[in-house]
């Protein structure tokens, strides 16, 4: 493509606006965003300096024929909105999770094939700093052959916020589908991407949430909760998501003989004790990457069997998108080369739909807990 990509928008809210600066700096071109209420998609419109702002998706296909459509709404409702943009040719950008089932994510990574468009899914923390340096560390043998990953993650999240999408399957909500699709992308970014096999436990240890009016940007979602909520008129809805998760899979990698285990911990609502991290272990060494995501100091445990922090490498701190939020610049990194790819150019592989229907498929699997081997006859 010699011209510049045009891009429409799918979502008003945090990620909805994200994408649409993370492709502005990316050198494409926002033609148009859409969203469910005209006040809201009229006001962000207005501050973002884009030129169409609509409420009917078919329309704004046809009246801005972008290149490039970027999904940002909730995961269960990526599925018609994909379909239209690629029967008319688009490439799609899709937020996580990239559908509220693994037989719907199949059908869209099917349907994007016989088209022959270009995705991209953005599971995509592993554009942190941190793990890029992580990642040429291992491939460079400083741990030698990887055996075994750690992922733990307790976010002591607040059990008022109100009543959402992320409540909600049907919707796309689960902390599977919020924070495991980015675990999994990060250590299989270091790893390898071939996953062998899963098994796993969920829990839904909410119960109920607060409903609350006017809530439209998931990332201010905290200001909108009640304070008396003992108020006879407040209205309750019924979560039927996983709060907690405890999964454990095994990876091919080319680095290692044998496969790979990993352990992904996370509880949506407990508190934590000691730092969240992920940590790379091998037969020679381990990488700790501090922080849930991965994305504060590494440290390395080598030959002297100590762990040693080890500075950031400038070649990599300067690929580092020059924006706010941990989000926001992976969000850029993935549509630098999303977009790079639209036009021809030469990129690093990046995650798609086949990495995102495999891994709603999986979630699929750990969300029916059948992995339990009844031992309470036992002699």
């Amino acid at each position: 493509m010699s011209r510049t990509p045009r891009v429409l928008i799918a979502g008003t809210g945090f990620a909805g606006q994200g994408h649409a600066e993370a492709f502005r700096w990316a050198g494409a071109e926002v033609v148009g965003i859409v969203g469910r209420t005209p006040s809201v998609v009229d006001e962000v419109a207005a501050r973002l300096a884009i030129p169409y702002a609509g409420t009917d998706w078919q329309q704004a296909l046809s009246d801005c024929r972008p290149d490039i459509v970027s999904i940002a709404t909730p995961g269960g409702a990526h599925d018609e909105p994909i379909t239209q943009a690629i029967e008319l040719g688009c490439h799609v950008f899709c937020d996580k999770p990239m559908a509220a089932s693994g037989q719907t994510a199949l059908e869209l990574y099917e349907l994007a094939l016989r088209h022959d468009v270009k995705t991209a899914y953005a599971a995509s923390f592993r554009y942190t700093a941190s793990v890029q340096h992580a990642k040429r560390l291992v491939a460079a043998g400083a741990i030698g052959e990887p055996v075994e990953v750690e992922c733990i993650s307790h976010f002591n999240l607040e059990r008022e916020i109100p009543f959402g999408w992320s409540h909600r399957k049907a919707d796309g909500g689960g902390r599977l589908n919020n924070n495991f699709t980015h675990t999994l992308s990060i250590v299989t970014s270091v790893v390898g991407e071939t996953i062998l096999a899963v098994m796993g436990e969920v829990r839904d240890d909410l119960g109920t949430a607060p409903i609350v009016e006017g809530v439209h940007n998931f990332a201010t979602r905290r200001s909108f909760i009640p304070e008396d909520l003992s108020d006879p008129s407040l209205r309750w809805g019924e979560s039927d998501v996983e709060w907690s998760y405890t999964v454990l899979a095994k990876l091919k990698s080319e680095l290692a003989a044998e496969p790979v285990s990993v352990l992904f911990k996370h509880g949506g609502l407990v508190p934590r004790f000691h730092e969240d991290h992920i940590v790379f272990y091998g037969t020679d060494g381990a990488i700790y990457l501090k922080g849930h995501y991965g994305s504060g100091p590494l440290f390395l445990w080598g030959k002297d069997t100590t762990w040693g922090e080890v500075p950031l490498p400038p070649d990599i701190a300067a690929t580092v998108p020059d924006v706010e939020g941990e989000t926001e610049q992976c969000w850029h990194h993935l549509a630098r080369e999303f977009v790079r790819d639209v036009r021809g150019e030469a990129v690093e592989p990046y995650p798609t739909f086949r990495e995102g229907s495999r891994y709603q498929q999986i979630i699929d699997l750990i969300r029916k807990n059948e992995n339990w081997t009844d031992v309470s006859d036992l002699a």
